[in-house]
């Protein structure tokens, strides 16, 4: 395999890194700041839930495999030729065979998310003080339970797990269906999972699968009625705009809990759920919170 490296003004990055892939046989393109760690260097990424700032680095580095080495040399003279001043050749290098199974796997450790609920990626030997375990494959669907929005949700059900007993459960953008298949394993009586992804509701079908728990996943239409648990762990943008529904579906009595949150944004989701539960930060991580209400049982409950 061969890395061709390009330094590229911003205007071209867009254009480059499609022609390589559409036009030029590229395996894969990728963009780096040309100025990392340097005074000139720029954060082109906002936080999550804000736009970023522009589309490319002044000074970008663009880098591209290909299986060979005759293919990359036709490339970068192909580009250098088309795309003049503001673009030009850093490196051709060859790159060395790895294992990248084995490599992407041993980033990803067995987590514990109490002493005795743990989740352990399949290759790996469960621990012995694991009572409780999910067994995922990360990289299908977001939810690994490494991300502190994720592990704080799945905290919050490892810790309650009595009060899971025989209850109804939603998984509001199910992701890998992580939170799902935990509320299953700690007793919930009916499961359901949605996202509007359709990559995520046949990772989290085959997640669900592989740990054979009852778990109906689906688009978000599928979702009908109260639930005794209505879990989101997504951005407060999309948590915003769904907290009509999201309220909706939460029974009498039941819980709502919300995460993707960042610890700056805890007293707008408050207001923006005001008019119809009270929600209260439950937990914190890394800057992240975990927001959680209870609707009072004296209500209606939801049709």
């Amino acid at each position: 395999m061969f890395e061709l490296v390009l330094l590229a003004d911003e205007a071209l990055v867009e254009p480059l890194t499609e022609q390589l892939i559409d036009e030029l046989d590229a395996l894969s393109a990728s963009v780096e700041d040309a100025d990392a760690q340097s005074e000139q260097e720029q954060a082109l990424f906002g936080e999550p839930d804000l736009p970023a700032s522009r589309t490319a680095w002044h000074h970008s580095r663009v880098l591209a495999l290909f299986s060979h080495e005759a293919d990359a040399q036709s490339a970068a003279a192909v580009l250098l030729a088309h795309h003049g001043d503001g673009l030009r050749l850093e490196a051709l290098r060859a790159v060395a065979e790895q294992d990248w199974v084995r490599l992407t796997q041993a980033q990803f450790e067995p987590v514990a998310i109490t002493d005795t609920f743990w989740i352990v990626p399949s290759w790996h030997t469960v621990p012995a003080a694991a009572a409780r375990v999910i067994r995922l494959d990360p990289g299908l669907a977001f939810g690994t339970g490494t991300h502190p929005t994720t592990r704080m949700c799945l905290r919050w059900i490892g810790r309650g797990a009595d009060g899971l007993r025989e209850r109804r459960v939603l998984d509001y953008g199910c992701g890998s269906g992580v939170l799902a298949i935990a509320a299953a394993l700690h007793g919930a009586r009916a499961v359901d999972a949605v996202d509007i992804d359709t990559a995520a509701i046949t990772a989290a079908q085959a997640n669900t699968s592989a740990n054979a728990v009852a778990v109906r996943c689906g688009p978000p239409e599928i979702a009908q009625g109260g639930y005794d648990l209505v879990v989101a762990n997504i951005l407060a943008a999309p948590l915003r705009v769904l907290a009509p529904l999201l309220c909706a579906h939460v029974a009498p009595g039941g819980d709502l809990l919300l995460s993707g949150i960042l610890a700056r944004q805890a007293a707008e989701l408050t207001q923006a759920y005001a008019p119809w539960l009270a929600l209260s930060v439950a937990d914190d991580d890394e800057g992240w919170v975990l927001m959680h209400a209870r609707r009072p049982m004296a209500e209606g409950r939801v049709a």
